[in-house]
């Protein structure tokens, strides 16, 4: 969880509830180097924050039930948060399309082991669109996510065994699974209309209609997930499976062309989760929506974490949340910690591609996510080439996970405030309200000292 900002919240809760949301939201090949990093000369070098704004506060409960009448009943003092899973343009000037994630959640250790919990169970996921109006983050827009039959997907865990078991709010009642359920976490537009998602949940890939419908959930072969009321199709490489619980796919890009390409979070549990805890390797595979398969999968490569986040030492809290196309090849692949941020820019060369080798053997030993090395162990590693510190930016939050292209030298930035929420019995009070956290959705603008 990131660290509250100064300031208050600005628009009391009271104030909102009931208004219409149109009124309400106007309230508020081996990993070296492809050339010299854009701020390498000095901190920041002459990349800076032009601009942020705020989103004001929405109680969840108003904003939900506006969508799907009666799917919160106790939204716990929860405002709208978490819409800063992804951010992708909508075609307008300051406009953006954004996706919450799973919504409201925490951690509480209960014997010793961690619960996670779900304040709010019947959230449901949405893709809301936003304008960014000065110092304002507006919502403007905002669909459900829902099934073939027009019910919520719900944010829970799908499969007992493999997901994280749910919880309530304060860690003390079971929740039930969901198959249906999905933590969107990267959004892109098509240009029919629909969107597709990023799941971080199994990893899936899904594609929803212009009105919020699922129409199909791309999973690894051999999940068997069962009971789901949209069609489900194993068509995504079985190593995927192997991903870190709640770890799969975070970033989504759409190349020029239609063709999409997902970012596993952090590198697989292969052949362990302690393997998976000590890399340095993530997978990026590229989609073809017309073939409905994946057709690439390429190896990249983190820098030491004690490079992205000085200070840091545990490999483990290397991430990647954001990938973002700047050419028929070309992406910005992010890598983070919670409290920092690098964009690394990245060509797809088709030498690179590793779909269908020994490294999607999970017998093959060492593993991939083994390698210490891989490139001198032959695996076509992406190169890269620095092009901003974000770490090193006055002004820019922590916990960034959405990262739009606004023209050739302008990035926005949005961070993932977690809904205000905390880990820990603290998060609520003796009446089970949320004890807010502080955190805002902000979205930042980034001037770059050089065109992409």
């Amino acid at each position: 969880m990131s660290a509250p900002v100064a300031g208050q919240r600005r628009v009391r809760r009271s104030a909102a509830v009931g208004v219409p949301l149109a009124l309400l939201t106007a309230i508020a090949v081996t990993g070296t180097a492809l050339g010299a990093p854009a701020d390498a000369k000095r901190p920041g070098g002459t990349a800076r924050v032009t601009a942020t704004a705020t989103l004001g506060d929405i109680p969840l409960g108003t904003f939900s039930n506006r969508l799907l009448p009666g799917t919160v009943r106790n939204d716990r003092g929860v405002d709208l948060g978490g819409i800063g899973s992804d951010l992708y343009p909508a075609g307008r000037k300051g406009e953006f399309w954004t996706v919450t994630d799973r919504g409201p959640n925490g951690q509480i250790k209960v014997a010793g082991k961690k619960r996670r919990t779900f304040p709010v169970p019947g959230f449901d996921p949405a893709i809301v669109r936003i304008r960014v109006t000065g110092q304002a983050v507006k919502v403007i827009d905002a669909l459900p996510v829902t099934t073939r039959s027009g019910k919520p997907v719900t944010g829970l865990p799908n499969q007992e065994g493999r997901d994280e078991a749910p919880y309530s709010y304060d860690a003390t009642k079971p929740l039930p699974y969901d198959p249906n359920g999905l933590d969107t976490e990267g959004i892109v537009r098509a240009d029919d209309g629909s969107f597709w998602l990023a799941d971080e949940y199994e990893p899936s890939l899904v594609h929803v209609s212009a009105r919020g419908k699922v129409l199909k959930r791309y999973v690894p072969r051999g999940l068997k997930l069962r009971g789901a009321d949209y069609p489900v199709v194993e068509a995504l490489p079985g190593v995927l499976l192997h991903r870190k619980v709640n770890r799969g796919f975070e970033g989504l890009a759409q190349l020029p062309g239609g063709d999409l390409v997902m970012a596993v979070q952090s590198p697989l549990s292969l052949p362990d989760e302690e393997a998976g805890e000590r890399s340095r390797t993530v997978r990026l595979l590229r989609f073809s929506p017309s073939r409905q398969a994946v057709t690439a999968e390429y190896a990249y490569r983190f820098d030491p974490v004690g490079v992205v986040d000085p200070g840091e030492d545990d490999t483990s809290e290397l991430k990647t949340s954001s990938v973002v196309a700047v050419g028929r090849d070309r992406l910005l692949v992010q890598e983070r910690t919670d409290k920092a941020a690098r964009l690394h820019l990245v060509r797809l060369d088709r030498r690179a591609n590793i779909l269908g080798k020994r490294w999607d053997d999970v017998a093959t030993r060492p593993s991939l996510e083994e390698l210490d090395d891989p490139g001198a162990s032959g695996v076509p590693v992406l190169r890269k080439r620095l092009v901003v510190d974000l770490g090193r930016l006055k002004g820019v939050p922590g916990k960034i996970e959405g990262v739009a292209r606004v023209d050739r030298r302008t990035l926005a930035l949005i961070n993932d405030n977690d809904f205000g929420m905390t880990d820990g019995p603290e998060a609520f009070d003796k009446n089970g309200r949320l004890v807010d956290s502080g955190v805002e959705t902000t979205v930042t603008y980034v001037r770059l000292p050089k065109t992409l």
